[in-house]
């Protein structure tokens, strides 16, 4: 943490959020459903042998004719890991989920995981053949025969448990922290987390990997970057019976695909492709009843790892979910329980709410086990970031003051960050559920989803910053939606497509709007009601009400922000969150400029066409953005500056020094650099490539539309004549200005722009440099003109080594976790991998 607690107001606030050492928090009971045994009372997946000489012996089932012993779903995890973000090894990450099939040949077992993306699904005996034989499946281990009987086969996995199953090797180089392998003396097998039990055999193996040459970034994290250890889980399920009923997957609902299947067999009136979503199995005990109970319900465990308070407000958070099967017709079908005492979080048999510590902040996950042939979830496992705590108590101290803390008020940052924190565990529930983000919700019905990033709803009352409304609290109307379509069960005899449908098509008709990652994390994406961190039904609104939170929680930033005792330094920390707290207000302004709605319509569900966002909104749109440059708005109080430029002494901390506003004037607060920063922010939205090819497009289509020339036009406008209140100003002005003409540099080199905008483009920087050639006459003001009319006039060729000094953007201190564009100063995490989620 940035700044150092102490006294015992300090020690109290931290023992209310279950921070402080030794912090046990309120008792929260749960009754396990079974205990964790080391022996197996019942007939196991398969049966662990006495050790012997130090390997693992198993006994496997007896080959059938074709060789094969047997299948199973398989996935590695990490049990212990490194808490580096930028290298993802971290506690309770899954792997990838495959079909492992034993084989026998000769004396030897052969493991491979079995290609199931190819299939003859309705196909022959040589069909499915051919397909087999066209693609291959990996094998990944052998191993020598011990023994064979009418009992089985004896083999030694323990060269299959050694394996580097995460590719650890592989990520640290990619991650360049260095070339390691696995040192098979300082390895081994815990024996102690080896458990057998009917549906799934679970083993540990803490691998140790060196390296002569190790990256600097790993002496941060572990004592000696020569050698790290890495606890590797390995999961055997029982494959799932044929129970189970897939959902093909429907674009319209907000529901994640797990499956992609390739049918070679399918009929040439039906697709190749096909797509599955994911889901939990959940049966009625009564199929025909409205509402009934269920056989089995689906319970998430939270770490006991997560402090008292923490936890609390993870299983109420979680706890949400149950509103949404409730109103699907599932009684008590969905619950949050504590994880049983003695329990490995990775055990399989769990799904499980892990609290996960890193050295800084990194995403938190949903991710789930899915059987790759059906897309049935077996096993759900959240990641959720410790620090998480931290950074939301930093942004709303940053916001509300410390003042209230421990008082239980509507700014008290603790309570604050207690609402946070249960919104973070329902949203990632909700993708271990099989859900995926919905970066519309927050656009309608009041804050339709919970699988959205939630922005804290701040109002303003008498002038003053009014946190009442921060968090909604239970799950919205489209996630009821999702979880109905999902895990609806009808009543016998009905015709259960149809039935699907129609459930779609009611959500449209309400208007509920579902917007996924990929039209959404983009710069220049097009969909108008797509962004993060956003709030409202209109962007222009909400960015100019954000603007005035901003200037409000500006005008009384200082010291009165820091608990007591906290290192001055730690202003700097906590100014970047509300110097930046209209930046993603900005993004989702921006996608009105050259916007397209569009949806992920279905034949005949009327929801076909797209439609250009209408000229006067985009132009409002640009004016909001536009009045983003102005320099006071980019300036700070005057009393302030002298306050930013305290330092902190000692050996650097990791936390605090990537969260930093950018300088180029040493220790001293670089209030021209913050600035640049801001404004960047806004330019790199609305300068997009992609964004620029629409406007010339649109305005092609529609001359009444807003143009690239008139868009580019009005930026020059503002950078040329903005007013100046003081000196200061007049240099933010320059700093402002500088970025815009680097950008126009930067574009001209993008291969991404069309012919057309590449000449409107240019003809821009003309324009621009002849208007700078004729302003100041003198001075700071005339020198600055004219070096950047220089500049814009160079020759192509020479125009970006001349830049080059210059023209790097400004990094911007890490919204998103770990630096990545992704960004978000309100979560905790990269484009999704199938069957995960980051918040």
């Amino acid at each position: 943490m940035a700044v150092s607690f102490r006294g015992r107001a300090s020690a109290a606030l931290l023992l209310s959020l279950g921070l402080a050492a030794g912090s046990a928090g309120p008792a929260v009971s749960a009754q396990p459903p079974a205990s964790v045994p080391r022996a197996v009372q019942e007939p196991a997946l398969f049966t662990l042998l006495p050790a012997g000489k130090g390997g693992l012996p198993v006994r496997l089932p007896a080959a059938g004719p074709d060789g094969v012993i047997a299948r199973y779903l398989y996935t590695p995890s990490i049990a212990g890991g490194l808490g580096a973000p930028s290298i993802g090894l971290d506690r309770a990450r899954l792997g990838q989920t495959q079909i492992l099939l034993f084989r026998k040949v000769g004396n030897r077992v052969f493991a491979e995981f079995e290609n199931l993306r190819f299939r003859a699904l309705s196909g022959d005996a040589g069909e499915e053949q051919a397909v087999r034989r066209s693609f291959s499946n990996s094998p990944v281990w052998s191993g020598d025969i011990v023994e064979e009987n009418a009992q089985g086969i004896v083999v030694d996995l323990g060269g299959f448990v050694m394996r580097d199953a995460f590719n650890v090797a592989g990520r640290l180089k990619a991650a360049q922290a260095g070339a390691f392998r696995i040192d098979p003396k300082l390895s081994y097998i815990d024996r102690g987390q080896s458990m057998a039990f009917p549906g799934n055999v679970e083993f540990e193996a803490a691998l140790t990997f060196t390296s002569a040459d190790p990256g600097r970034d790993l002496q941060r994290v572990v004592p000696d970057g020569r050698a790290l250890t890495v606890r590797m889980h390995h999961s055997f399920i029982r494959l799932p019976d044929a129970g189970f009923h897939p959902r093909p997957h429907d674009p319209r609902t907000g529901t994640s695909v797990q499956v992609i299947r390739n049918d070679y067999s399918a009929d040439v009136d039906q697709p190749v492709v096909t797509r599955l979503a994911r889901r939990f199995r959940l049966e009625k005990i009564d199929p025909a009843a409205a509402r009934s109970r269920v056989k089995k319900p689906i319970v998430f465990y939270v770490d006991r790892a997560a402090p008292g308070p923490i936890r609390t407000a993870l299983m109420e958070g979680a706890q949400w979910w149950a509103q949404a099967f409730d109103a699907a017709g599932f009684i008590d079908a969905f619950q949050v329980k504590l994880l049983p005492e003695g329990a490995n979080p990775m055990d399989a048999r769990y799904n499980v709410i892990a609290w996960v510590h890193r050295e800084t902040r990194a995403w938190s996950t949903g991710s789930t086990i899915v059987d790759p042939r059906t897309g049935e979830i077996v096993r759900g496992v959240v990641q959720l970031g410790s620090l998480r705590a931290w950074q939301d108590k930093l942004i709303f101290e940053g916001l509300a003051g410390a003042a209230h803390e421990g008082t239980g008020a509507a700014d008290d940052p603790v309570e604050l960050v207690r609402a946070r924190l249960r919104q973070l565990a329902v949203h990632e529930v909700g993708h271990a559920l099989g859900l995926s983000h919905n970066f519309a919700g927050s656009t309608f019905a009041n804050r339709a989803s919970v699988m959205d990033y939630p922005a804290p709803r701040i109002g303003i009352t008498d002038g003053k910053l009014d946190f009442s409304d921060a968090y909604a609290t239970g799950v919205g109307a489209w996630d009821r939606f999702a979880v109905q379509w999902l895990y609806g069960e009808f009543a016998p005899g009905t015709d259960e497509a149809s039935a699907l449908d129609a459930l779609a098509r009611e959500a449209q008709a309400k208007g509920y709007r579902f917007v996924a990652d990929g039209d959404t994390r983009g710069d220049g994406d097009a969909q108008p009601w797509g962004a993060m961190w956003d709030d409202g039904t209109d962007a222009v609104a909400g960015l100019e009400h954000v603007l005035q939170v901003r200037r409000i929680a500006l005008e009384r930033f200082g010291l009165d922000n820091l608990p007591d005792g906290a290192a001055a330094a730690g202003l700097q920390r906590m100014l970047v969150p509300v110097y930046l707290f209209h930046r993603y207000e900005v993004t989702a302004a921006s996608k009105l400029v050259g916007g397209v709605d569009y949806s992920y319509a279905v034949k005949g569900d009327g929801h076909e066409l797209a439609s250009v966002v209408p000229a006067e909104r985009q132009r409002a749109a640009l004016e909001a953005l536009v009045g983003t440059l102005d320099p006071a708005v980019l300036d700070l109080p005057d009393r302030l500056i002298p306050l930013l430029s305290s330092v902190q002494s000692g050996t650097p901390d990791r936390q605090f020094e990537i969260e930093l506003l950018p300088g180029r004037t040493a220790a001293a607060f670089d209030w021209g650099r913050a600035a640049e920063v801001a404004a960047d922010g806004t330019y790199a939205a609305l300068l997009a490539p992609e964004r620029l090819n629409r406007l010339v497009q649109q305005s092609a289509a529609d001359p009444a539309q807003l143009s690239l020339t008139e868009m580019l036009g009005r930026i020059e406008n503002a950078v040329m004549e903005q007013p100046a209140a003081s000196e200061r100003q007049a240099e933010i002005r320059r700093h402002v200005r500088a970025r815009y003409g680097l950008r126009l540099i930067a574009l001209t080199q993008d291969k991404r722009l069309s012919s057309t905008a590449m000449a409107v483009v240019e003809a821009e920087m003309a324009h621009f440099a002849r208007r700078l050639q004729r302003c100041g006459k003198g001075g700071i003001e005339g020198d600055h003109c004219r070096y950047l009319a220089a500049l814009l006039t160079a020759a192509p060729d020479a125009r970006a080594k001349l830049a080059e000094p210059v023209a790097p953007p400004p990094e911007i201190p890490p919204g998103a976790p770990i630096g990545s564009n992704e960004d978000c100063w309100f979560c905790a995490t990269s484009a999704l991998a199938p069957g995960k989620g980051h918040n």
